[in-house]
C-alpha cells in the first residue's frame, strides 16, 4: 500500500539516498521528492553519524513542506517525515551534528502542526510509522543512577534531565495530539498502541524529569480514555507497579503521576463497584501508606482513597482498618499525615461504619494524644474542632470517653508542651460539659486503675528486693558465676 501511495507522487527530479536501517544490516534506498526551492545538486549534504555510519549515509535532505504538497500526497509525505525523524542523535556533545539536530527539530514541529491541523483519517501505514517513530525516540533504558529513591536518602540530589529533551518534548506532544485526534480510529490504532507499547510507556514513568512524567501522565490518561479495550490491562499494569514498589523496591519516581491517573479513573467507575476495584483498593492503594517516602505522593493517594469512599461509603471502615494496620508508630511526620487522612474520612463516614471501627480507632488516637512529639499530639487533639467528628463522638461518648480518658488525664498532668496542654484541657472541658456524670465515672475509674497500678508496682519492687537479699545471703558455689561490680569512689 505504501508503494502505491509513493507511486502517486508528482513526477519531479528525485534524489536517492541510501542509509543503513538500525533494525537490520541491510541497505535501504529512500527516495526524497524535492520542490523547486530544494538545494542545488552541488550543495553540501547534511550527514549524521549519531546512529548510522557516515560512510553509508549519502545525505539528508529536508522533505517537501506540507503546504507545498498536494492534498492527495500529504499522508505519504507524513510517513516520509516520520521516517526521517527515526534517527536519534547524541546530545551529550552540544557541538555534534548541530545541523542534523536542527533539521530533525524542524521536521518534528512540522509533524506536530500537521496532526494539530486535523487531517483526514490516518491510514494504517501512517499509524504504524508514527508509533515506530515514537518508540525509537522515547523508549530507552535509564542508567542505574537515574533510578534514585525519591523521599529517601537521595532526596537532596538534583534530578537527572535528559539532554535530548528539546526533541523528546516535541515527540511527546506529537503522540499526545495523535492519540487525541479525531482522525485516528481506535479500532485500527489499537493494533499498534498495544499492550507492549503501553508497558513501555509505563516504564518511562521512572524518569526523574518531572516534565517528562507530566507528558506521560497526559498521554496515558488519553490512551485509557480512547482505547476501552486496553483499560483492564492498564489498571492491572499500574497495580503491578504499585505492588513492586510497596513490597520489593520502594523505588519509583512516578508513583504520584500514576495515582493522579487513577484518581480520574476512579471517578468513572460504575456502581456498584466491581470486586476487582475493591481488591485494588485493599491490596494496592492502602499498602501505599507503608513506604517511608509517603510524603512524595500522599496528596494524590489521599484523593484516590476519598474517591473510593465517595463511590461506596461502606468502604470507609475498610480504609480505616487498613490505616490502623500500617500506622507509622515510629515516624511522627507520617503520623501527622495519617491523622489528616483520618479526619477527611470521618467527615464523610456514616454512623454505622463509624461504630464498626471507633474502638480501635480511638485507642490509636489516644496513643497519639500522649505522643511526646507535640505536632502529633496537637493534630490528634484538633480532631475535636471538626463539627462532624464532634457529633460522631457525642453520639458515641459512652464508648469513646472511657477509651481516651486515660490519655487526656496523663497529658494534663505530665505533657511538656504548653500548646498540647491547653488543647488537652479544652477537650477535657468539652467532655465535662457534654456529660458530666460520665466524666466523673471515668475519672473515678481512672483513679482506681492508677491506685491498682501503683500497688502492683510496689509489690513488684518488694519482690525484687526480697530476691536481691536472698541472693546476697546465699554462698557462692563452684558452679556459680560471680559478677564483680565496681562502685565509683566517693570523693
Amino acid at each position: 500500500m505504501l508503494k502505491q501511495l509513493l507511486n502517486k507522487l508528482p513526477k519531479r527530479p528525485i534524489k536517492s539516498e541510501s542509509f543503513q536501517d538500525p533494525s537490520n544490516e541491510t541497505i535501504i534506498q529512500r527516495t526524497t521528492s524535492l520542490n523547486s526551492s530544494s538545494p542545488k545538486p552541488n550543495a553540501p549534504k547534511r550527514t549524521s553519524s549519531a546512529v548510522f555510519p557516515s560512510s553509508v549515509i549519502a545525505g539528508i535532505e529536508p522533505l517537501l513542506p506540507f503546504k507545498d504538497a498536494p492534498a492527495s500526497e500529504k499522508m505519504s509525505l507524513f510517513i516520509s517525515k516520520l521516517s526521517l525523524c527515526c534517527m536519534v542523535f547524541d546530545f551529550s556533545d552540544p557541538s555534534k551534528n548541530t545541523a542534523e539536530k536542527d533539521l530533525k527539530r524542524v521536521t518534528l514541529i512540522e509533524l506536530l502542526e500537521f496532526i494539530a491541523s486535523g487531517p483526514p483519517r490516518f491510514s494504517e501505514p501512517a499509524i504504524l510509522s508514527l508509533c515506530k517513530m515514537c518508540s525509537v525516540n522515547l523508549f530507552r533504558v535509564f542508567p542505574p543512577n537515574y533510578r534514585s529513591s525519591r523521599g529517601g536518602e537521595n532526596d537532596d540530589d538534583e534530578p537527572s534531565f535528559d539532554p535530548a529533551w528539546p526533541h523528546l518534548q516535541i515527540v511527546y506532544d506529537i503522540l499526545l495530539k495523535f492519540v487525541t485526534s479525531s482522525s485516528v480510529e481506535a479500532k485500527v490504532a489499537k493494533k499498534y498502541i498495544n499492550h507492549s507499547f503501553i508497558l513501555r510507556i509505563l516504564d518511562l514513568f521512572e524518569s526523574e524529569d518531572p516534565r517528562e512524567r507530566e507528558c506521560l501522565k497526559a498521554i496515558m490518561h488519553r490512551i485509557y480514555g480512547k482505547f476501552m479495550v486496553h483499560r483492564p490491562f492498564i489498571r492491572k499494569s499500574i497495580s503491578n507497579i504499585f505492588y513492586r514498589f510497596v513490597f520489593e523496591t520502594e523505588r519509583h519516581n512516578g508513583i504520584a503521576e500514576l495515582l493522579e491517573i487513577f484518581g480520574s479513573v476512579i471517578t468513572g467507575f460504575a456502581l456498584p463497584l466491581k470486586e476487582e476495584h475493591k481488591i485494588f483498593l485493599w491490596r494496592a492503594l492502602i499498602p501505599l501508606h507503608k513506604p517511608k517516602c509517603l510524603g512524595v505522593y500522599f496528596q494524590q493517594l489521599s484523593y484516590c482513597i476519598t474517591q473510593f469512599i465517595e463511590k461506596d461509603p461502606k468502604l470507609a471502615s475498610t480504609v480505616i482498618r487498613g490505616l490502623l494496620k500500617y500506622w507509622p508508630i515510629t515516624n511522627s511526620q507520617k503520623e501527622v499525615m495519617f491523622l489528616g487522612e483520618i479526619e477527611e474520612i470521618l467527615e464523610s463516614i456514616n454512623m454505622a461504619e463509624f461504630q464498626r471501627v471507633m474502638v480501635p480507632l480511638f485507642w490509636r488516637i489516644g496513643c497519639c494524644i500522649n505522643s511526646s512529639h507535640f505536632q502529633v499530639a496537637e493534630r490528634a487533639l484538633l480532631l475535636w474542632n471538626n463539627d462532624q467528628i464532634f457529633n460522631l463522638i457525642g453520639h458515641n461518648r459512652q464508648v469513646i470517653l472511657p477509651i481516651i480518658f486515660p490519655a487526656i488525664e496523663t497529658n494534663v498532668h505530665s505533657h511538656w508542651n504548653q500548646s498540647v496542654l491547653n488543647l488537652t484541657l479544652n477537650v477535657r472541658n468539652v467532655f465535662t460539659e457534654m456529660d458530666n456524670m460520665l466524666f466523673l465515672a471515668c475519672h473515678a475509674h481512672f483513679v482506681e486503675e492508677q491506685e491498682k497500678q501503683s500497688s502492683a508496682s510496689e509489690k513488684r519492687k518488694e519482690a525484687w528486693d526480697r530476691l536481691e537479699n536472698a541472693a546476697s545471703l546465699r554462698p557462692i558455689t563452684g558452679n556459680t558465676t560471680a559478677v564483680l561490680v565496681m562502685m565509683p569512689q566517693q570523693s
